[in-house]
């Protein structure tokens, strides 16, 4: 019965039809690695060819004082303690002096923790500054865990917080705080965090209101594999209806520093198997993300031949992952990046937020 699961999965992997869940449990038993590969790099040429993406991009984060205490996250510490920071304007007003000097900056991503006493005129304000400074720059900000919070704290609907920030510069959300959207996993890794209807329904809005988005998945810590692969079919069936996903993002869980710090870092091979399992199964999303600062950089390049055809971007500075252990740097250069992609065999292009090609001038 297993065997014959496997055959009509492998079938149906092999000639780029849509997977079920049993599909994908069968696949994922299976475990034959070389095999995913070349299914998810036939997908991935079907969508982008040779092409594989990067843009210039430089992080902020906020603040480090979280109300959320989360069992998975190395990042936060509460107010008062001395690890704590916020940003104010006097210090972004800095970070976006030293933008100003990068070539062809695309985007500013902006995410942080959930601040027990920073009112939503703060992250609103923050927008506001960015634009001024950066106005042809796109302004990646909040994941839908923030947003929650921004409606909480203001008694606003998620959909009235989105459409203040639009008006204020917002082009686009990152697909953090999904973790697993699954409330018996998110009860002990994010309890007091945005569950997942509520995750979800920000999602939706934003689509609505024509803010695209990223999603992704924070996988390898008390999750089953069922569970995991269950997330993926909830942001298919969430673009199957309003299409506002561009891109997906596997993020392999990093223990150091945690709640969860006994559990060990997943290995390359499962790295690897999520990448093309997510390309199979998201047939719908244009772009798979392998996020070098999580991945490591030669695990990234591996990726581009399981599926994947983004390294997201130079960065510049990144706070929360490597809070967890993350032993890459904290940004790169467009050189090192396109040097990655050439050497896979792929055809390096600069892109914006939205997947616009970038022309550089001779």
């Amino acid at each position: 019965m297993i065997e014959e699961a496997i055959k009509i999965a492998r079938a149906k992997a092999e000639n780029g039809e849509r997977l079920t869940l049993q599909d994908a449990l069968a696949l994922y038993e299976d475990n034959d690695l070389l095999f995913l590969a070349s299914c998810a790099r036939k997908m991935k040429e079907k969508k982008s060819g040779k092409n594989v993406y990067y843009n210039v991009n430089r992080h902020i984060n906020l603040t480090n004082i979280c109300t959320s205490g989360c069992p998975l996250c190395a990042f936060q510490c509460e107010e008062g303690d001395k690890r704590g920071y916020v940003m104010e304007p006097e210090d972004i007003a800095k970070v976006l002096e030293d933008a100003k000097k990068v070539k062809n900056l695309g985007e500013i991503h902006i995410v942080s923790a959930l601040h027990p006493t920073k009112t939503f005129d703060y992250y609103l304000n923050v927008v506001r500054q960015v634009k001024a400074a950066l106005p042809n720059v796109d302004i990646k900000a909040f994941t839908p865990v923030e947003v929650v919070h921004f409606s909480q704290m203001t008694g606003k609907s998620v959909k009235e917080i989105l459409k203040i920030l639009q008006e204020a510069g917002l082009s686009s959300l990152p697909g953090g705080g999904a973790e697993i959207l699954n409330d018996r996993v998110r009860k002990e890794i994010c309890p007091k965090k945005a569950n997942t209807a509520q995750w979800i329904e920000t999602i939706k809005a934003a689509h609505e209101l024509g803010i695209r988005t990223n999603c992704s998945i924070m996988y390898g810590h008390i999750e089953t594999i069922e569970e995991r692969l269950q997330h993926l079919f909830t942001l298919r069936d969430i673009q199957d209806e309003t299409g506002g996903f561009q891109a997906f993002i596997a993020f392999p869980f990093h223990p150091a520093n945690t709640q969860l710090s006994h559990l060990k870092r997943v290995g390359s091979w499962e790295d690897m198997k999520m990448i093309a399992m997510s390309r199979l199964i998201l047939d719908n999303i244009d772009h798979v993300k392998a996020f070098w600062i999580m991945l490591t950089t030669p695990l990234a390049q591996l990726a581009l031949g399981f599926g994947a055809d983004d390294l997201d971007g130079t960065i510049g500075e990144e706070k929360i992952i490597h809070e967890a252990g993350a032993k890459t740097g904290t940004g790169t250069t467009r050189e090192r990046l396109r040097k990655l992609i050439t050497e896979a065999g792929m055809i390096p292009v600069e892109r914006d937020t939205f997947y616009h090609p970038i022309k550089e001038a001779e």
